[in-house]
């Protein structure tokens, strides 16, 4: 089996970040963050990430599993 060939550029020329902003999702990232996939009947039901939260939440308390924050 033969060693894929190095390439020694750095940045290839169609590579374009003159529009990006460094560190966009920095915080977010050292937070930490889980995502899960929802099954889209859910994300109906459950639009956002504080909806979602707040149904595990209630779930969890009901299971024995977590006291109330």
């Amino acid at each position: 089996m033969s060693k894929p060939e190095e390439n020694t550029e750095e940045m290839l020329p169609e590579y374009e970040f003159g529009s990006g902003a460094r560190g966009a999702y920095a915080r977010r990232y050292a937070e930490g963050s889980n995502i899960a996939v929802v099954a889209p009947d859910l994300a109906a039901e459950f639009p956002t990430s504080e909806a979602v939260n707040a149904a595990l939440r209630t779930v969890a308390e009901q299971r024995g599993k977590r006291s109330h924050p």
